[in-house]
C-alpha cells in the first residue's frame, strides 16, 4: 500500500463512517478496486488507525457535549443527585450492552465475512437503503432517547458490524423509526460509538492482535490526517442532512452502488 492509496482509504474512512452509506462496505470495496495487497497484520493497524481518526473527529465536534457530560457526571457523583448528563451516560452505556455482546459472541464470523466479500457488501448496503428511506418518511417529534430506545439502538449498531450495514444510517433511521427526533438521534449515534470504538482498540492491543513493530508509519500517518480530516466535515455535514430530512439521496445512492457490487462480484 503505497500514500495514495492510504490518503483515499482515510477519505472514505473518514466520509463513510458518518454518512450513512456504510464506512466498513466502502473500505472493502475501496480496497478491492485498489487492489491493496497489505497483510493482514497491516491492513488490521490500518483499519484501527481510521477509526481512531474518525472517533477524534467525532470528539472535536462533539467537544461542549462530551464537556457537558462529564461535568454532569462530576457533579451527580459529588451532590448524589440524578443530573440530566448522568442520565445520557446510562443511556450511552445500556446501548453498548447489545452492540458489545453481539460483537464479542460473533467477532470471529464477524471477520470472516470480511476480505473482498463484495457480494455482501453490496446486499447489505440495500437492506441500508431500505432503512434510509423509511427513516426518511418518519413523522417529525420531540422525544429523546429513553433506556428502552437505547438499547434497541445497540441492537441496530451490533447488527451494523456486518460489512455494508452502515452505522450511522442503522443506528439514525432506527432512532427515528422509533419516534425520537432526528437531531437528537444523529447526536446519540455519533456519541454512542466513542466508547466503543476506542474500547475495540484497546483490545486489539492488548490481545496483540495489532503487529505496528514493521509498519510504515509514512502511509498510517496520511491514512489518519485523511480521515480525521474528512471525518470532520462528514460529521458536520450529516447533522445538517438528518435535519433537513434528505436521506433519500443516501438512499439512492446505497441501491446504486449496492447492485454495482452485486454486479461486480457475479462477473
Amino acid at each position: 500500500m503505497d500514500i495514495l492509496d492510504a490518503v483515499i482509504l482515510g477519505i472514505i474512512q473518514g466520509l463513510t463512517e458518518f454518512l450513512p452509506v456504510s464506512s466498513s462496505g466502502h473500505l472493502e470495496l475501496g480496497k478491492a478496486i485498489l487492489g491493496s495487497n497489505a497483510i493482514p497484520e497491516e491492513s488490521l493497524l490500518f483499519t484501527v488507525i481510521l477509526h481512531f481518526a474518525t472517533a477524534l473527529s467525532t470528539m472535536v465536534i462533539f467537544r461542549k457535549d462530551i464537556l457537558e457530560i462529564f461535568s454532569g457526571l462530576f457533579k451527580g457523583i459529588t451532590t448524589m443527585t440524578w443530573t440530566e448528563e448522568a442520565k445520557f451516560s446510562s443511556k450511552i452505556i445500556v446501548s453498548m450492552i447489545p452492540a458489545v455482546i453481539i460483537g464479542y459472541k460473533y467477532e470471529r464470523v464477524f471477520e470472516e465475512l470480511f476480505g473482498n466479500n463484495i457480494l455482501l457488501v453490496g446486499c447489505m448496503l440495500i437492506v441500508t437503503a431500505i432503512l434510509l428511506f423509511l427513516a426518511d418518511r418518519a413523522k417529525k417529534t420531540h422525544k429523546k432517547v429513553g433506556l428502552r430506545d437505547a438499547f434497541i439502538i445497540g441492537i441496530a449498531q451490533g447488527i451494523a458490524m456486518l460489512p455494508g450495514i452502515s452505522r450511522s444510517g442503522a443506528t439514525i433511521s432506527t432512532s427515528v423509526l422509533l419516534g425520537i427526533d432526528k437531531t437528537k438521534a444523529a447526536r446519540f449515534s455519533f456519541l454512542m460509538v466513542i466508547p466503543l470504538i476506542f474500547g475495540k482498540i484497546a483490545k486489539d492491543i492488548f490481545e496483540g492482535q495489532i503487529d505496528y513493530t514493521s509498519s510504515n508509519f509514512g502511509y498510517l500517518s496520511a491514512g489518519f490526517i485523511a480521515a480525521f480530516i474528512s471525518g470532520l466535515f462528514a460529521c458536520t455535514w450529516m447533522i445538517k442532512i438528518v435535519k433537513q430530512s434528505k436521506l433519500t439521496y443516501f438512499a439512492i445512492y446505497c441501491v446504486v452502488v449496492g447492485i454495482t457490487a452485486i454486479i461486480w462480484s457475479l462477473l
